[in-house]
């Protein structure tokens, strides 16, 4: 596996890499209508949305990348929730943040998607995304 690390992102107009699309993982049927809403809110309700369901943890992030909009809407997830954005701009990203914390949704893992993680299986990716909040929270409560 390549070695990834976390980078801090920018306020801008750029768009991230890949297709504007959202993958979502662990966000269950009851909880999927309502991070619609978030979205609509974001002014993102037209973003592509592919949520992942149990069986795809050993798919390729790439892979998943590929889905229609809407594909494994109404699957309960087990997996880490989590939320991997590809295609949007930064300053929309920022904006998504921000509106899920204001509308008080549980806590989510935050990526975006890379050339190096789309090579990855979705459970690598969370793996990974799980130790590095670890070190940034070891990071915090030295400070």
């Amino acid at each position: 596996m390549t070695e990834a690390r976390f980078e801090k992102l920018d306020h801008s107009d750029t768009a991230l890499y890949g297709p504007r699309k959202l993958l979502l993982c662990g966000f269950g049927r009851n909880a999927q209508p309502k991070f619609a809403a978030v979205l609509a809110m974001a002014d993102l309700s037209n973003t592509p949305l592919v949520w992942a369901a149990a069986d795809d943890a050993t798919t390729t992030v790439g892979e998943l990348f590929t889905r229609p909009d809407g594909a494994g809407v109404g699957s309960d997830s087990p997996l880490k929730r989590a939320v991997i954005v590809a295609g949007i701009t930064e300053n929309e990203l920022h904006v998504l943040m921000n509106v899920c914390k204001q509308a008080g949704m549980q806590p989510a893992l935050w990526a975006t998607l890379t050339p190096t993680s789309e090579t990855w299986t979705l459970k690598t990716l969370l793996d990974e995304l799980s130790a590095e909040r670890h070190q940034l929270r070891l990071g915090e409560d030295r400070s």
